[in-house]
């Protein structure tokens, strides 16, 4: 009853002018932003956050999730007209949206892509504002040992499912942490790595690395790569079919309980819960051979499985501070920059900000609705703008954006540094996921292994003897045996053998 109480003030807290002004304006440029192929949801929540600095704190919040939502649902829109995903979520729209739209039903795939994007992010909501509290609760038995655990699991776990090579993951996952570090340390003020630069002392702005990771290294990667040609293909009635909605409920729960469980696992991502809800669906599906050649089945598990993975990726945020998806560690960021302690002890002291977000998710799930049913028309005329005008701009906003903060011009050479080395690492493989993660979780894994040598007097022990710092001690140990070559032969081997003898004699 306290709950709904709480989630009561919230939504009346978001029914002002101002606020539901804002609502609109930032899902239509998220949107805009997932329409745009080579942009990314990341992006937009670190641009925009750059933008809301001076903002209200639960405004500011109201217009990243907001942009966090239209990002992910406006990427299908390329993914049906074009088979170019808007965002990574979307791609595995390409597979039966495309071939919709060339057999004349665009219209229907972007009804369909709707449907499911708001019974995703609805279902999303819903244990968002159920689950969030439960592991809060939880994890207020977490002490300092523990969180150094969970911290370094969240970076192995990116690593592990962001690639076929966890090893370079982990690296990415590494280099966060240690640039994380850089700066006076928090315990003692003592300069680490530093330099005797004057500047460096402050340590890494937050803000400005991810803009630059996620801003300018997508700003030279998309100017480096071929343009695809745009065709605006002619489009039919958009209004979702109720019977489509009838016919595939299985679908929509089914993939809703991936997509949210996915987003919870740090550092995975929407574009993995799509593709887990893909291959769950061709699974239970009568009409396999449906999918890839224009399957609504298979449009709905995608769509649905990579907007349940927003509340999702939030569950953890708000309940551990360990962010579940990139745009969430930037979403995470921008808490704390407003003022928030995203972990067990916000339930404590600040219960009615989870419900403010419940709220504001579930006014961004209302937003791409009346989006995806009346503006599919004019939104689509964005695909024409050449890429030589946006990618300009987008570099603008990153020098802004980066330098409206402090006021440092130090900080725009952070950007375009942290830029230049993500963009020559992305193209040697590395992904930039788990730095992200590593960047935001960097600080919990610092403070927590020096407060917890501190309480223990210099001894490691209690990481690894106190009941649940053991079990995560084991869970990190496991993934990283899990992709040690010899152990995988032996893992194949006795599979192998497993199946030989579960096989039926002639």
């Amino acid at each position: 009853m306290e709950g709904l109480n709480h989630l009561g003030v919230a939504l009346a807290g978001l029914l002002g002018p101002w606020q539901i002004a804002y609502a609109l304006v930032a899902t239509l440029a998220g949107i805009v932003i997932g329409l745009l192929p080579g942009l990314s949801a990341t992006l937009g929540v670190a641009l925009f956050t750059t933008l809301t600095v001076k903002m209200p704190p639960t405004d500011a919040i109201l217009v990243l999730v907001c942009v966090y939502v239209g990002a992910i649902y406006g990427g299908s829109r390329t993914a049906i007209l074009l088979n170019i995903p808007g965002t990574a979520a979307n791609a595995a729209a390409c597979l039966d949206g495309h071939m919709l739209a060339r057999q004349g039903l665009a219209g229907r795939a972007m009804g369909i892509a709707t449907t499911g994007s708001v019974a995703g992010s609805f279902f999303g909501v819903l244990c968002l504002a159920m689950f969030t509290p439960l592991l809060a609760e939880t994890a207020l038995k977490f002490g300092a040992f523990e969180f150094f655990w969970l911290g370094m699991a969240g970076v192995m776990m990116s690593g592990t499912l962001t690639g076929s090579h966890p090893v370079k993951g982990w690296l990415m996952g590494l280099l966060g942490i240690f640039t994380a570090t850089i700066g006076l340390d928090p315990i003692h003020a003592h300069p680490r790595f530093t330099f005797e630069e004057n500047a460096l002392s402050g340590g890494i702005g937050l803000i400005p690395a991810l803009v630059g990771a996620f801003g300018f290294a997508e700003v030279l990667t998309v100017m480096g790569e071929r343009q695809a040609g745009a065709v605006i293909a002619t489009v039919d009635s958009v209004l979702p079919k109720i019977a489509d909605l009838l016919r595939y409920w299985r679908t929509i729960i089914r993939s809703g309980v991936i997509g949210v469980f996915i987003g919870i696992l740090p550092g995975v991502g929407e574009d993995m819960a799509a593709w887990s809800s893909y291959a769950a669906a061709k699974r239970a599906s009568r009409e396999k051979e449906q999918f890839g050649r224009g399957s609504v089945d298979g449009l709905i598990a995608a769509e649905t499985g990579d907007n349940a993975a927003i509340p999702g990726a939030l569950i953890p945020a708000l309940a551990l501070g360990i962010p579940g998806s990139a745009p969430a560690a930037v979403l995470m960021a921008a808490m704390i920059i407003h003022g928030a302690q995203p972990g067990p002890m916000l339930m404590v002291n600040s219960p009615q900000y989870v419900y403010d977000v419940v709220g504001i998710t579930l006014v961004a799930t209302l937003a791409i609705l009346l989006f995806g049913l009346i503006l599919v028309r004019p939104i689509l005329w964005v695909l024409r703008v050449p890429r030589e005008i946006i990618m300009p701009i987008v570099f603008v906003l990153c020098v802004l954006g980066s330098y409206s903060i402090t006021q440092r011009l130090f900080d725009v050479w952070v950007m375009l540094a942290t830029g230049v080395v993500c963009f020559l690492l992305r193209r040697q493989g590395f992904p930039v996921a788990p730095f992200v993660l590593g960047l935001v979780l960097g600080d919990i894994v610092d403070k927590s292994l020096r407060r917890g040598l501190v309480l223990s007097d210099g001894s490691l022990a209690p990481f690894f003897t106190r009941p649940i710092s053991a079990v995560l001690a084991l869970l990190v140990a496991a993934m990283l045996l899990a992709q040690v070559p010899a152990v995988q032969r032996r893992v194949a081997r006795r599979r192998g053998t497993g199946a030989s003898a579960a096989a039926p004699g002639p």
